[in-house]
């Protein structure tokens, strides 16, 4: 099993950056990106919207766990995870083990301008700051067992990475 620390974690609401970010903080740390959702499509053979249509959102986070805990990592990675991938405490247990984890926060009003033109299966025709409160609101405990909590509002990708590596190098000082 690898060391503590090893992989890194993105976790948080969708359109909170993780899979933009982490493919940037990856080839700034020149090791492999792994986005989650990707995988299961994978796995599956289905679009995530698919998976949710057809057999639920239980079936897809069934799926999401699945999928994660089959996959091979390697040495070291970083890591886009679903947003409600770090509801279920054996998720975050198999993250914790396996890495830190980093909660790319971002408010309401971002996200909702974020995901405007994409399919998300829990928003389906709303995509507005309200819903989008509500979800999040349910979350922020889960995301807050994160190391790392990292705002991506009103910063580019790469500021967000350079934020990260910055903090990632005083966390790691102050263990």
């Amino acid at each position: 099993m690898p060391e503590r620390g090893k992989h890194l974690f993105l976790t948080g609401m969708m359109g909170s950056g993780k899979s933009s970010c982490g493919r940037a903080l990856a080839a700034r740390l020149h090791c492999d990106f792994i986005d989650l959702d990707k995988e299961i499509v994978k796995m599956r053979g289905k679009s995530i919207e698919a998976i949710f249509r057809d057999e639920g959102e239980a079936a897809f986070r069934n799926a999401e766990s699945a999928c994660a805990f089959a996959l091979e990592l390697p040495q070291r990675s970083v890591i886009a995870t679903g947003g409600g991938f770090p509801l279920r405490s054996e998720n975050r247990d198999w993250m914790r083990r396996l890495g830190t984890l980093i909660w790319l926060r971002a408010e309401p009003e971002k996200i909702a301008e974020r995901v405007s033109g994409g399919e998300r299966p829990l928003l389906k025709d709303k995509k507005d700051p309200a819903t989008i409160g509500r979800i999040l609101d349910a979350r922020k405990p889960f995301y807050a067992e994160a190391d790392l909590h990292i705002d991506t509002g009103g910063h580019s990708i790469e500021g967000v990475v350079d934020i990260i590596l910055k903090e990632l190098e005083k966390w790691k000082r102050s263990e």
